[in-house]
């Protein structure tokens, strides 16, 4: 008997998730915070040391100098600006949508330390001897701008002014100085400049007794004359600030990379889509309905949070469909698999559920260790990537395991499916009489004639052959290390017409800027990535900015990296590849045994070092990014790697496994099981990548290829690596388990 009321809940559920996803996706997607390669903005990394001998850089000095940056964030009206203390002597400011970066800059690495010297540069005044908040724009006699000072003590600054006075001319100059360089400054070098450094040098013709000090001529307009006077009000930064690294990126990239990277997300999105109707019909629908949901979900998530979304967010939040649909795939299968036994599409509902969850669970753990490591090792907008994908891995089970099971089970119970085995994908020729199986019966799949595990040695040669080939490569071209890990200034320029090396080092050179590391990419080669040797300080990135933009009417990007940085990027690289690996292989031996750990470990290593193969010989760029590519086809790999040894094990089960020939059986027979669900997975996944490599911003371009070689090496690993090493270790462990019973009889 049909039961109409689960049909009407059912389509009331679905009807309830895309009216509330209709009604307020607008408003959270408006509300989300976005990264600065999305709407423009930079990030500096600051080494903090003490301003003068003898100062003690601590908590105390840190959180102060945050405090004033944070107060100069204000002076600039940025919204929601990142300060962060790193470490014990770090900080990183993050301020996304600033139009003007160049004067962002300054004023924040511009320490602000005021002093009154006299001619012979000795301090008779300094900021401490300001009211606060008492710099005010003001207009001098002449109407022109000029920055009014209110002082603390007026008794002070008339002992000052009767000291200058004494000096007589032409040394009686009271002159205001701006961050002063001991030893490099001094008004006598100074004076004689078109445009002196110091703000004033007023002649000091009587004694004065007063509170009001006003620093004119020193060529101010309105704007610059304000900015002066609230850095005053904000007060001298306790600390003297040095860059180890930044980047910086244009509005207009910004707003391309956002457009071409949705773009690319919906398409792979839609064809998802398309593929998982077609190939499992309603639970396919159904999938459909959940993944439209864990999409919305992890938006509503990152509102929530205050996640900020960033360019590799938005690829992990696409890619993350993936994983939702690999749990859905590997639901699906369990249950096409129950259906082509016989039982009832109840019973086999049940049964496909209950046997997937654990694979699930398993998957989606090792994927998010290696994201939880790439969380903690990771910087800047790598971290932000790890967050969006821990979010998506458990929203992901959630919707997958919970919200499909829902739906799935308001039809099936509702009986209307019963004896229609084709709405879940499965030809009723395709369905066995096993009503007297004693559980040992084989289902027949689509891979019955190949053996997998004859050629096992051939795969072996072949992997080893490219291992080899693999470390001639990297010993003779090595890697193309970018500015993250090599240091140095990388600089991209776009232009609306296409570019010529020769034409971006003729504007590099009119810089006095050499280089002859110029790569033009795009679709149009309207991009041109330019890399110096040098570290650029902020004048020569302003000039540099300011060149391009006038040349080609769009900023471009800089970023700079500092030697230091560099080394330690790469050693935390190393160190999260290295913990990802042993964590999974701890969780794999409690949950499996030491020998699939080991060949997981193996399987992974392989597909890591295929893909810094494949960058070597192409000699494409390898940055941060490339980590997280790395890192993701780590929690990748091992997700494949695990379905195939929790069949395995399932199988072990089912089947005696005294000799060799007996695992041979179970490896053949559960690679087979698991290879179409291996296939979608990856059919899947792939879609998505090969989407943002053809349509998202040309910025993910080496991400979007390290994780399509990874991903294809990561399931001919799983097929071809992993299981067959543990095929061949755990043989051995049988043949000497088979020998020493034989010498203790």
């Amino acid at each position: 008997m049909v039961k109409r009321g689960r049909i009407v809940a059912f389509f009331l559920l679905v009807l309830l998730v895309f009216s509330t996803i209709g009604t307020t996706m607008t408003g959270i997607t408006k509300d989300i915070k976005l990264g600065l390669d999305l709407q423009g903005g930079f990030e500096i990394l600051y080494e903090v040391n003490p301003a003068k001998k003898g100062d003690v850089i601590n908590d105390r000095a840190l959180n102060s100098t945050v405090e004033a940056l944070n107060q100069r964030v204000n002076v600039l009206g940025v919204s929601e600006p990142s300060i962060q203390i790193e470490g014990d002597d770090r900080i990183r400011v993050q301020l996304a949508g600033v139009t003007d970066q160049a004067q962002a800059r300054e004023i924040l690495s511009t320490e602000a330390n005021l002093t009154f010297r006299d001619v012979n540069d000795n301090v008779l005044m300094d900021g401490s001897d300001l009211a606060q908040n008492g710099a005010k724009q003001t207009f001098d006699e002449n109407n022109q701008p000029s920055v009014s000072l209110k002082l603390k003590d007026a008794e002070k600054f008339k002992e000052v002014t009767e000291k200058v006075l004494k000096m007589g001319p032409p040394n009686n100059l009271l002159v205001i100085w701006l961050d002063f360089e001991e030893g490099k400054d001094s008004y006598k070098a100074e004076a004689a400049k078109q445009n002196p450094k110091f703000l004033s040098a007023a002649s000091v013709n009587q004694v004065f007794n007063q509170k009001e000090v006003s620093i004119t001529g020193g060529n101010f307009t309105v704007k610059s004359a304000n900015e002066l006077a609230e850095l005053l009000n904000a007060g001298a930064l306790p600390v003297k600030l040095d860059e180890l690294y930044s980047t910086s990126v244009g509005a207009q990239f910004g707003e391309k990379a956002l457009e071409m990277t949705v773009l690319a997300g919906l398409i792979g999105v839609a064809i998802i889509f398309i593929y998982m109707i077609a190939f499992y019909r309603l639970p396919g629908l159904i999938a459909v309905v959940t993944l439209s949901f864990y999409l919305y979900l992890n938006l509503l998530v990152f509102d929530l949070m205050h996640v900020v979304m960033t360019l590799p967010g938005i690829a992990a939040l696409i890619l993350g469909v993936g994983m939702a649909v690999d749990a859905n795939i590997i639901t699906y299968e369990r249950i096409k698999d129950e259906l082509k036994t016989g039982r009832s599409v109840v019973s086999a509902f049940r049964a496909g559920n209950r046997r997937s969850l654990a694979t699930i669970f398993d998957a989606n753990l090792t994927t998010m260790l290696a994201a939880v490591v790439l969380f903690i090792y990771g910087t800047s907008s790598v971290k932000g990537f790890a967050t969006t994908l821990m979010i998506g891995i458990v929203l992901s089970f959630v919707t997958a395991v919970y919200g499909t099971r829902l739906l799935l089970s308001l039809l099936v119970n509702s009986r209307w499916f019963n004896n229609k085995p084709h709405y879940f994908g499965v030809k009723k020729s395709e369905i066995q009489d096993l009503s007297k199986d004693d559980g040992t019966a084989l289902l027949p799949t689509a891979w019955d004639k190949i053996d997998f595990v004859k050629y096992r040695k051939r795969f072996f040669t072949v992997s080893s052959v490219l291992a080899i080939a693999g470390i001639i490569t990297l010993a003779i071209f090595k890697l193309n290390l970018g500015i993250d890990f090599s240091s140095g200034t990388r600089v991209e320029i776009s232009s609306d017409q296409s570019l010529t090396q020769e034409e971006v080092q003729k504007e590099m050179s009119s810089l006095n800027l050499d280089t002859d590391d110029i790569v033009i990419s795009g679709d149009q080669k309207n991009i041109g990535v330019a890399r110096l040797v040098g570290v650029l300080n902020q004048e020569e990135i302003a000039e540099l900015k300011q060149h391009f933009n006038d040349k080609y009417g769009s900023e471009p990007n800089v970023s700079t990296v500092s030697p230091t940085v560099g080394k330690e990027l790469a050693r935390n690289a190393l160190i999260a590849v290295l913990i990802a690996s042993v964590g999974i292989i701890i969780y794999v031996t409690l949950r499996f045994e030491l020998y699939m750990a080991l060949a997981a470990i193996v399987a992974l290593f392989h597909d890591a070092f295929f893909i810094l193969t494949f960058f070597s010989i192409t000699r494409l760029e390898v940055d941060l990014t490339f980590i997280a590519a790395i890192l993701t086809i780590v929690g990748y790999s091992i997700n494949d790697t695990i379905v195939t040894f929790d069949r395995i094990r399932e199988n072990m089960k089912r089947f005696k496994s005294k000799t060799f020939a007996d695992l041979v059986f179970i490896v053949n027979l559960s690679l087979r099981e698991t290879l179409t669900r291996s296939l979608n997975t990856i059919v899947t996944v792939v879609v998505a990548v090969i989407s943002l490599m053809i349509f998202g911003s040309e910025s993910i371009q080496n991400f979007s290829i390290a994780l399509l070689i990874g991903l294809i090496a990561g399931t001919y690993s799983s097929v071809f690596i992993a299981s067959q090493l543990w095929l061949v270790w755990k043989g051995k462990q049988l043949e000497r388990k088979k020998q020493n019973e034989v010498e203790k009889e």
